[in-house]
């Protein structure tokens, strides 16, 4: 009989290797626009398991080189507003500024949604890193239109940071206000004269308070603070009581990112507090408006010690439930597979010096899974690393217990056509196989005709034709071990909306090049 690992009649149907992956395994290459629409999803500019934060800024740069000024404005909105990230569409909008492009505008007005992102837009394009380093005539005009239409509360969240900083920019495009709190509220921002009468409300009383800090009176002592973002208030000492007002103040993003110092501050211990504040995070209306990645409420709970309270710690849990409402039902047998390798174990929105996020690639596979276990309870979940590895879970779990099970596990190679192997093995019903991983398979590289993740598909749609399967990628580094198909997708992210996607592509809503045409559909006026 012939060797049926070298004569496959299936196998022979498959596409063929066409790249290498970081390991110089075989693997298949996104088209260009592809590309860019994962790492718009996903990438952060920042140093990761296999790339360093340069190579990602190149290949961004590279790709924009071959590609059309719609589908880059079309992608810093789809980043912006879909995948909630900050550098990148600030880099987007740069490149068009770079090039002049008339869709600067539509795009800008889009993804410059508050000062942090205009702030980010400006840092980018005067390093030089796409070609310019001033500012030049539209871009100017961009961001002065920017900072005259913007209110009180937005300009002073942008006057917190630097590099640049908000009066950096000020004086980089000279805005010319119309209304006299704006003159006097610019004045102030960059140290020249101002008239104090005309300052609003915000902060006059800032100002009246830190004039008390320095020493009039005792401001430790008591009196409120300003109504003002928080961080414009904490260099300063702050007594219990004032600290309680922060916390009722302080929106909802901030609240969760500082439940640590509030419970150093003895803010918990204030009659009703804990049980205020773990119904701001709880509030599903809050979560929705704070736009929050459901990773960023797990490092939330991760990162909170002991001092907070226990109901606080479940207000999180509520919150995650809340950021994870768009899970979907799916029809027919479901299999997720999680990669738990070791190259997993890294942030999941890289290194960044001061700055690295608790939160793995690992951490996020687990959050992926045991969401789409809780609904949908039948689901079978396989982690693997270089083999399926055999993890109890129970559907009845929190999301959170069951993402730590599976966070624990696993740490060796990577072998991601493990879990399709066992069930082409077992002969399994299947209707939907979600994979989550960063596609650097190695321990079953090959290196010539199709990868063996497709093989093992192959295997699988021999008894289930019309079986589906889509590939997560934590961290696209521009090869996948799955090419594009009517019935695979490759998508990026590790945002709630990804679940939107999987539910769309398991229906049979769209197909495989889903992730560039949600792109290309978006509307922009002048394009």
């Amino acid at each position: 009989m012939a060797n049926t690992q070298l004569f496959d009649s299936r196998a022979a149907r498959l596409a063929p290797i066409n790249a290498r992956n970081h390991h110089g395994a075989g693997a298949y290459a996104l088209q260009p626009k592809h590309r860019l629409a994962q790492l718009a999803a996903t990438g952060c500019l920042t140093q990761t398991y296999y790339a360093d934060a340069q190579l990602h800024l190149d290949t961004v740069l590279a790709l924009c080189t071959d590609l059309d000024d719609a589908y880059i404005a079309r992608s810093a909105i789809h980043a912006r507003e879909k995948g909630l990230m900050k550098d990148m569409p600030a880099l987007l909008l740069a490149i068009l500024a770079a090039r002049g492009s008339d869709l600067l505008p539509v795009a800008f007005g889009r993804v410059v949604d508050n000062g942090r992102m205009l702030r980010n837009f400006v840092q980018i394009l005067r390093s030089g890193v796409v070609g310019r380093r001033s500012l030049g005539t539209r871009p100017k005009k961009l961001v002065q239109r920017w900072l005259n239409e913007a209110n009180v509360r937005q300009l002073l969240h942008a006057a917190i940071g630097n590099a640049p900083s908000l009066a950096d920019v000020v004086k980089m495009v000279h805005p010319k206000p119309a209304e006299p709190w704006r003159e006097a509220l610019f004045a102030w921002l960059i140290g020249k004269p101002f008239d104090r009468a005309q300052l609003p409300a915000e902060v006059r009383d800032l100002l009246d308070w830190r004039a008390m800090a320095e020493g009039v009176c005792d401001l430790a002592h008591g009196g409120d603070v300003p109504d003002v973002p928080f961080l414009m208030l904490t260099d300063r000492p702050l007594a219990t009581a004032q600290w309680a007002q922060l916390a009722e103040r302080m929106g909802w993003q901030a609240l969760r990112m500082n439940l640590n110092t509030l419970a150093r501050h003895g803010v918990f211990e204030r009659p009703d507090m804990a049980d205020k504040v773990a119904r701001r995070l709880a509030d599903m209306a809050a979560v929705r408006t704070a736009r929050a990645y459901p990773y960023q409420l797990l490092a939330a709970y991760r990162s909170v010690d002991a001092a907070v309270p226990e109901v606080v710690r479940q207000g999180l849990q509520d919150a995650l439930d809340a950021a994870l409402a768009n899970v979907p039902v799916l029809d027919g047998e479901v299999v997720v597979c999680p990669d738990v390798s070791g190259s997993m174990r890294s942030p999941v929105s890289g290194y960044r010096a001061g700055a690295t996020t608790r939160v793995r690639c690992v951490d996020v596979a687990g959050l992926i899974a045991a969401a789409l276990l809780r609904t949908h309870p039948t689901a079978r979940v396989l982690p693997f690393e270089q083999k399926v590895v055999n993890v109890r879970l129970n559907p009845r779990d929190s999301v959170l217990t069951n993402a730590e099970k599976l966070a624990a596990v696993g740490g060796g190679g990577t072998n991601c056509s493990a879990p399709l192997a066992l069930l082409a093995d077992e002969a399994a019903r299947v209707d939907v196989v979600i994979m989550v991983s960063d596609n650097e398979s190695w321990v079953d590289g090959r290196r010539h005709g199709a990868t063996e993740t497709m093989r093992e598909w192959a295997r699988i749609k021999h008894r289930n034709p019309d079986a589906r399967l889509v590939c997560i990628d934590l961290q696209p580094y521009g090869t996948t071990q799955a090419g594009e198909r009517s019935d695979i997708l490759n998508v990026g992210g590790f945002g709630d909306a990804v679940f939107n996607v999987i539910a769309q592509f398991a229906s049979g809503g769209f197909g495989a090049g889903h992730w560039v045409e949600a792109i290309e559909s978006i509307r922009m006026e002048g394009a």
